[in-house]
């Protein structure tokens, strides 16, 4: 009796010590993986069944750190040589799509049966992204068609990507053929508008140049890395971004210019540098110069007053309105924004044709374009109560232009 009990007090001792101790920990996931060897499915029921038994909780970093690397990193990225390691890891498989998604799916049930190793999980791939230098190219491709593949699937966030814009990674051109790696393997499982919601849930979207030196992060530089890559899908989505990024930026200084009040003749000079410099098209600046000059001021509650404030404010401003207004879609586009604008803002709802008609005085929207928007061009957003407000002024352009064709019959 006394010797079972002695047997057992040892087996106790031997399950603590796996339990808390890593290099015991480490020796266990390793024998057990040697056991299972390429299949992956074994793999994920031997990591499912060990998590009753041994400390996933404590030893999370050790852990993946088997199951990517076949053993403990040190820092930097090289293998500990205290242990021996295993070759059935992330970094021994093959190098194709097919054995990654095996891989990711892996990591997807033993997290899902573990979920609080999660966070840990999170920890691990940014720790493995700053360690790159460290892994050879086809450990860094592997890992990288990896990561892709767990985003895509939302096993990861998007955040990891913050490790990729460390100085050193980033100088030696690291940073950027990983994510041309990562993004081709995410872009594979899904479409651009996914990932580009993933990148701003986390913000993200407007710090891709980032995996550039400061020298070479421009949207041009950036458009042709990634495009000459095969991910022009991804470059197209950055230029987006930065052209939204100087759209807000514009905004902002266009309305401190407007509430400061700058000379008109000084902000048309800035806008028109800023459409130069930024390639923004009129149709966007006019609806820009709108929403900043209706912001600019602080609306009076009463609706008979605010039309009244409104008609002041847009004489004021009207030759802004009109020195972006070259082209006839950029004047359907500043009647589109009013049309809008009196609907959102239940105060204007009356001052609708009282706008329309002092931009037309002003020759900021031609007869052209109000008739277009009249017959044709208009939104649904409060349709009949602005169409029956402009039907008096439309007849009224109808028979001024019917006068001004016969006249010109006469003459002829």
């Amino acid at each position: 009796m006394q010797c079972r009990g002695y047997v057992n007090v040892c087996l106790v001792m031997t399950y603590e010590k796996e339990r808390f101790d890593p290099t015991q920990f480490q020796e266990s996931i390793i024998q057990g993986l040697n056991q299972t060897g390429t299949d992956l499915e074994a793999v994920a029921k031997f990591l499912d069944a060990s998590g009753a038994k041994l400390d996933y909780r404590r030893y999370a970093e050790t852990l993946f750190d088997i199951l990517v690397a076949g053993g403990m990193l040190a820092p930097g990225g090289t293998l500990s040589d205290e242990v021996t390691c295993t070759e059935f890891c992330l970094f021994k498989a093959q190098e194709d799509m097919e054995t990654m998604q095996a891989y990711a799916q892996v990591f997807n049930k033993l997290i899902r049966r573990y979920k609080y190793l999660e966070k840990g999980f999170e920890e691990e791939i940014k720790k493995l992204l700053l360690f790159l230098k460290g892994f050879t190219e086809s450990e860094r491709n592997k890992l990288a068609m990896l990561t892709g593949i767990l985003l895509a699937n939302g096993n990861l966030s998007a955040s990891i990507l913050s490790s990729l814009f460390n100085e050193n990674l980033v100088k030696e051109g690291v940073s950027a053929c990983f994510a041309v790696k990562l993004f081709k393997s995410w872009l594979s499982e899904k479409d651009i508008s996914s990932v580009a919601a993933s990148l701003r849930k986390v913000g993200m979207d407007n710090r891709l140049m980032e995996l550039f030196p400061a020298n070479k992060r421009s949207c041009e530089h950036f458009s042709k890395y990634f495009t000459d890559a095969g991910l022009k899908e991804l470059s197209d989505f950055a230029r987006n971004q930065q052209s939204i990024g100087a759209r807000k930026e514009l905004q902002k200084e266009l309305q401190e210019q407007i509430s400061r009040g700058d000379p008109l003749k000084d902000i048309i000079a800035y806008i028109r540098e800023e459409i130069k410099k930024n390639n923004i098209s009129e149709q966007t600046m006019i609806w820009l110069i709108w929403s900043s000059v209706m912001s600019s001021v602080e609306w009076n509650k009463k609706e008979e007053l605010v039309t009244e404030q409104a008609i002041k404010l847009l004489k004021q401003y009207s030759p802004l309105l009109k020195a972006f207004t070259s082209q006839g879609l950029s004047e359907l586009t500043l009647l589109l924004k009013i049309q809008e604008y009196c609907y959102d803002n239940i105060h204007f709802m009356k001052a609708f044709q009282k706008i329309v008609v002092l931009l037309y005085k002003a020759d900021v929207l031609s007869e052209e374009a109000i008739l277009k928007w009249y017959n044709e061009a208009h939104l649904a957003k409060g349709k009949s109560l602005f169409i029956e407000q402009m039907k008096k002024f439309v007849e009224w352009l109808k028979n001024a232009e019917e006068e001004s064709e016969s006249e010109e019959e006469e003459a002829d």
